[in-house]
């Protein structure tokens, strides 16, 4: 199994800690240090959330502002719709913004979260049916064509 390390640049380490476990995730200890917090998302998915100067040490690029900027929009899914609005309101409610209006495309419903530094936490609901045989297929199913 591959694990997966998503690694974000924050500016204040115990605000964005905060944040992340008000959204229901661990922290491992054992990769948590005055420069980085290793937040666990599930068995082996972890982000990565690393001081601005900590993160320049692993590469020689500028690293943005994801205020600012986008560099990348990562994308958790969940089981229904409620789901969704229910990250949402908990994210909003630990400092984090919604920077847009709720997308619906019928087969699939998202809505992002900012956290405190404006990285883009997207959380999905996708139908079963389009998951597994793609948009066409649900919207079939529901008596309709692209």
């Amino acid at each position: 199994m591959t694990d997966i390390f998503v690694n974000l640049p924050i500016t204040d380490l115990e605000r964005t800690k905060a944040f992340y476990t008000a959204l229901g995730w661990e922290i491992n200890e054992n990769f948590t240090d005055e420069n980085a917090a290793c937040i666990v998302v599930d068995k082996n998915i972890y982000l990565m959330l690393l001081t601005r100067d900590f993160l320049s040490t692993f590469t020689d690029k500028p690293i943005i502002d994801p205020g600012t900027h986008v560099q990348a929009m990562t994308a958790f899914s969940k089981e229904s719709r409620e789901a969704v609005d229910a990250a949402l309101d908990t994210g909003v409610a630990a400092g984090g913004t919604e920077p847009r209006p709720a997308q619906d495309y019928g087969f699939m419903y998202s809505r992002d979260l900012e956290d405190p530094d404006g990285n883009i936490l997207e959380f999905v609901y996708m139908d079963p049916v389009a998951a597994e045989k793609g948009p066409d297929a649900h919207l079939a199913e529901q008596g309709t064509q692209s």
